[in-house]
């Protein structure tokens, strides 16, 4: 069923099944289950250093022999308004005080360096390259090329995936609003037409000659069929992994995928940067009060010593609690077994949507 598949074929993979990379809770331990049970499994390296991304690799390889991907943020620059900074800080403070913390200022020349990041990449050399919010420069594309890295950008729009495919890239991820996590649009931001997953595939897989990934609110066999059949030639799936016992994600956190009932929202006000996650007191805070807001990435290293505090206490009301629209459906099965269960779910969704029209014909 699956041996011609275009995404099996580029990554060398059983299944194409690409686990999303969710910077900061993917671990080395996920991503070499999810490979060794036939998928992608994809690391989150957007907030890591070059070496951090180097021992991570070594990690991952130490684990398994299979091809896996890494994931950064494209480079985006954005304005420094120091008064805008200080505003959103002076807001922030009602949450240090609840916490008892410090009101201390982030260093915001901490951030890796893409430019070093890439390098890492080019070194190390994984199967996949891939990439979110934004559009690398065109001869670091051509640097990955030129190793044989296979690359993947992420689309939110139609006019990005024309983009991304002029730019070189491999595969396109088509990330629908269902998705859990940041935003992935980067041509005209402020006009998002949050297009479903179920809107966007079909536009994509008829005008684009490469790949295309469909991501956004995929949880189960159910959806994955779904996907194939508008055209889909792989999926992605962030949110099915995070409950897992390999995700990184705390058990704080876990527990409120598993057994919250809070609905999704999407939200800037943790990162500076659109992002679907559970609605919580940090988020309403915001919302009634119209506090201020910084842009990405500087928001996100202004509430950092905040996320910090709550991890440790289990404050998941102050915590960004990234989930896909389907979470509801979340299970805590490992990683090894997600993924078959997934082939399963898929193979006996197809062969019931098959008999179902066979059977319907004959009536007709």
């Amino acid at each position: 069923m699956w041996s011609e598949n275009p995404i099996v074929q580029q990554c060398k993979v059983r299944f194409p099944l690409v686990q999303a990379p969710m910077a900061g809770v993917t671990t080395p331990r996920l991503i070499a289950a999810v490979c060794n049970a036939g998928g992608l499994g994809s690391l989150g390296a957007a907030y890591m250093t070059p070496s951090e991304i180097r021992e991570a690799i070594s990690e991952i390889r130490d684990l398994t022999e299979l091809p896996f991907a890494v994931n950064l943020f494209a480079p985006a620059a954005a304005a420094y308004d120091q008064k805008t900074i200080d505003s959103a800080q002076k807001f922030l403070g009602r949450f240090r005080n609840e916490l008892e913390i410090p009101h201390s200022s982030p260093d915001f020349s901490s951030l890796p360096v893409f430019e070093e990041q890439i390098e890492i990449i080019l070194e190390e050399k994984p199967r996949v390259f891939s990439f979110t919010l934004g559009l690398p420069p065109l001869p670091l594309l051509e640097r990955l090329k030129k190793e044989n890295i296979l690359i993947m950008g992420t689309a939110t729009t139609f006019d990005e995936a024309l983009l991304l495919e002029k730019w070189g890239v491999d595969a396109v991820i088509a990330q629908g609003a269902e998705a859990g996590g940041h935003r992935a649009t980067f041509l005209n931001c402020a006009d998002d037409p949050m297009l479903s997953m179920a809107a966007l595939i079909p536009l994509l897989a008829h005008a684009l000659k490469i790949p295309v990934i469909a991501a956004g609110g995929i949880m189960n066999g159910e959806g994955i069929a779904a996907a194939l059949s508008l055209g889909a030639a792989g999926v992605q799936l962030g949110t099915a992994f995070l409950a897992c016992p390999e995700s990184g994600a705390s058990r704080a956190y876990k527990d409120a995928l598993l057994h919250s009932h809070s609905k999704t929202t999407l939200t800037d006000v943790f990162t500076g940067k659109a992002a679907r996650m559970l609605h919580n007191k940090f988020i309403e805070t915001y919302q009634q009060e119209k506090g201020p807001i910084a842009p990405f990435p500087f928001q996100h290293l202004l509430t950092k010593d905040i996320r910090t505090a709550a991890g440790k206490i289990d404050r998941t009301d102050l915590l960004p609690l990234y989930a896909g629209q389907n979470y509801p459906l979340i299970t805590n099965l490992p990683a090894s077994e997600i993924i078959p269960l997934l082939v399963e779910q898929t193979i006996d969704t197809i062969q019931k949507l098959n008999n179902d029209l066979i059977r319907k014909r004959k009536i007709v």
